[in-house]
């Protein structure tokens, strides 16, 4: 089986971990692809990872012509983005003999977009991750891979996070071996779904201490603003002063024998 070649783009603490699965499976990238954070120690690490002289693309510079001409003479079978912040443009698209694939943190075609764990616990739908193609639209394309994972009622959107970076690092186990073997599948997303952007999450935290609203969504609006950024809080307003609200749910097990 001839050896793959691929460009790696990736990010945080599952970028490592996938470039080490990668690794233990004799899948070497030819190119690493990262954001501009020189202070990130993810990136350095995953710098450090790299054989055989392969180049670092940092930032935007994948958008420069040079670069781009580059990535073309390298004989790129794949492009694997893993929590990668930047979208490819067409050009990059086409230069992959046989695609890119994306990992996201979502049950694609729900929560395509930003924030999907604080999306799938305040709209109530379901949760997951999902390898898919990458096509021209945001989180759009076939499906290659994808799991489910149950939402729980003490759930958190950084509690449900956690869980769907675990169920991530699960799809790129199974996948690795399909991607060696150039016998990734592709299944059309169905229809519908949701979509968000990051800018959508803003448009919920602020509560209004006056309005008639079920106990549940409530709940749900709390727990979904819940995340690992304190900005990203509920809050109110009283006496011209902002607080912030963080949910913190606990199984009651006073009762039990």
């Amino acid at each position: 089986m001839t050896a793959i070649r691929l460009a790696y783009a990736a990010n945080r603490s599952l970028g490592v971990k996938v470039l080490r699965l990668l690794r233990e499976n004799g899948v070497q990238p030819v190119a690493l692809m990262v954001p501009s954070e020189p202070r990130d120690a993810n990136i350095g690490e995953m710098k450090s990872m790299l054989e055989n002289g392969a180049p670092v693309i940092e930032g935007k510079a994948f958008r420069e012509p040079q670069t781009r001409s580059m990535l073309a003479g390298l004989g790129l079978d794949y492009v694997l983005s893993v929590h990668y912040p930047y979208l490819f443009p067409p050009e990059l698209l086409r230069l992959p003999k046989i695609g890119i694939l994306n990992l996201h943190p979502a049950l694609l075609p729900y929560n395509r977009g930003w924030n999907t764990p604080s999306w799938a616990i305040v709209d109530g739908t379901p949760a997951g991750a999902t390898l898919h193609w990458v096509n021209e639209d945001l989180d759009a394309g076939d499906i290659a891979l994808q799991r489910k994972v149950p939402l729980r009622p003490d759930d958190t959107a950084d509690r449900l996070y956690q869980r769907l970076l675990q169920a991530e690092f699960e799809i790129m186990r199974e996948a690795i071996p399909l991607l060696r073997e150039r016998r990734l599948p592709r299944q059309p997303q169905e229809t519908g779904g949701s979509f968000h952007k990051k800018k959508d999450l803003d448009g919920i935290r602020e509560l209004n201490l006056d309005a008639t609203a079920k106990v549940r969504d409530v709940v749900n609006r709390l727990r979904g603003l819940t995340t690992n950024a304190i900005g990203e809080s509920a809050y109110f307003v009283e006496d011209g002063r902002r607080y912030l609200i963080r949910a913190e749910i606990i199984q009651d097990h006073t009762d039990e024998t």
